[in-house]
């Protein structure tokens, strides 16, 4: 069925979960008029029950009942619409057949994820489908990993207009006001898991080039890690205090490593990409930075061991924060984020980016993010490219404009 034949515009898979709500009711103010939106999941009660307490707006949204597991169900729901957008994680766990029929029937599809085990068993079992049927597959579209991707993207494009060459050593550095969630929690987990049971997986996590298109054409600039402790002067004589290891360096590095070889390897054969997140500057902020460096490490390590057996699992189970929870509205809209992203260049230019917004990163500002990236899929021009993408690659210019326009800041300057 040709896109111009679906029955809806945007399907939200996962409406009746807390990141499936913030997003549905984004969307009844965003989402612009006459657009054909249906609420997704498994219960029809409780997707009729999130309907009603959106509104006027979303009072004729139709109700798709599909689970997860039901291979059939998913393959009905992607053949009726332009783009399926969903919050059902952990997606290691409950993604992989959605993903498949959205390649299978050429639908544009939007996530959240924050795992590179699942993204990297997108591009090796539906990666070629998906280009085939034109289906734009497109992970990580939440503070996961938006924020770097574009931000990265946006100084690419600047350095070709100002022709300064290409980018080389490029820094991150996040300052933040937000919670986890139980279903981050769960989603790390969920590759602990996959890692105890095929050990071999655990490159897909330590390698900074594992999600690349082509790992022959990356560039060759040595080690790079993720784990840092430093003066945040050694970025920029701008900066003051300390930065420490940011918890989501790991995957969002391996997105935009992606996005640069999705796109030719634009951003240049010097490339060197990290993030870091400021601790501040005081007396005891090399000790914070320490024990975020450190603390970081030996949570991982010990979720690994407790994964891999079954009284760990169940141990696990008790003390992490349960998927679906988060914090208090009160909490969510006092969140806040700002992302500076300091790039060199060849010719001895230097800018920076800066990504800000309102509202807890993970909630409230992530409800932005996944509602315009589906709204883009769905109504915008963008670039023919297909297949397992990344916001960047995907729809880069169109969706910079989109969240500038939704009160986010995204600007490059000199530095």
């Amino acid at each position: 069925m040709s896109m111009a034949d679906r029955e809806f515009d945007l399907v939200l898979f996962g409406a009746t979960g807390f990141v499936g709500k913030l997003t549905a009711e984004y969307l009844t103010g965003a989402a612009p008029a006459g657009a054909r939106i249906a609420l997704a999941g498994r219960s029809e009660s409780k997707l009729a029950a999130v309907r009603a307490e959106l509104g006027p707006a979303a009072a004729n949204w139709p109700l798709v009942i599909a689970d997860s597991a039901d291979a059939a169900a998913l393959d009905a729901l992607a053949a009726r619409t332009k783009v399926v957008v969903t919050t059902v994680g952990p997606y290691l766990r409950y993604g992989l057949d959605l993903v498949e029929a959205c390649a299978e029937n050429g639908t544009h599809y939007a996530d959240l994820t924050g795992e590179p085990l699942f993204i990297r068993d997108c591009i090796d079992r539906f990666g070629e489908r998906a280009a085939e049927t034109g289906a734009k597959i497109v992970n990580s579209c939440g503070y996961d990993s938006i924020p770097s991707d574009l931000s990265v993207y946006q100084l690419y494009k600047r350095s070709v207009e100002d022709n300064v060459g290409e980018l080389t050593d490029t820094t991150l550095v996040a300052w933040l006001k937000g919670g986890a969630s139980g279903g981050t929690i769960d989603s790390g987990r969920a590759m602990m898991e996959a890692i105890a049971a095929d050990p071999a997986k655990g490159s897909v996590m330590t390698h900074p080039y594992s999600l690349s298109p082509d790992r022959a054409m990356d560039p060759q600039v040595g080690r790079q890690s993720d784990q840092a402790l430093a003066r945040a002067s050694a970025i920029d004589p701008s900066l003051d205090g300390w930065v420490a290891t940011f918890v989501m360096a790991a995957h969002n590095t391996k997105v935009v490593r992606r996005s640069n070889g999705l796109l030719g390897w634009p951003y240049g054969k010097n490339f060197r990409y990290r993030e870091v997140m400021s601790v501040g500057s005081s007396p005891v902020a090399p000790l914070v930075a320490a024990g975020v460096a450190g603390g970081i490490v030996a949570t991982m390590a010990a979720g690994a061991l407790l994964s891999r057996v079954p009284v760990g699992r169940k141990l696990l189970d008790r003390v992490v924060p349960k998927p679906g929870t988060g914090p208090s509205e009160q909490a969510r809209r006092s969140g806040w984020f700002t992302m500076r992203t300091f790039a060199n260049t060849t010719s001895g230019a230097k800018y920076v980016c800066t990504f800000a917004g309102q509202g807890d990163p993970g909630y409230q500002a992530t409800s932005v993010m996944l509602g315009q990236a589906g709204l883009a899929l769905a109504f915008d021009k963008l670039p023919e490219l297909a297949g397992i993408l990344t916001p960047a690659s995907a729809m880069g210019d169109a969706l910079t404009e989109r969240l500038r326009a939704n009160g986010m800041k995204i600007e490059v300057e000199p530095a």
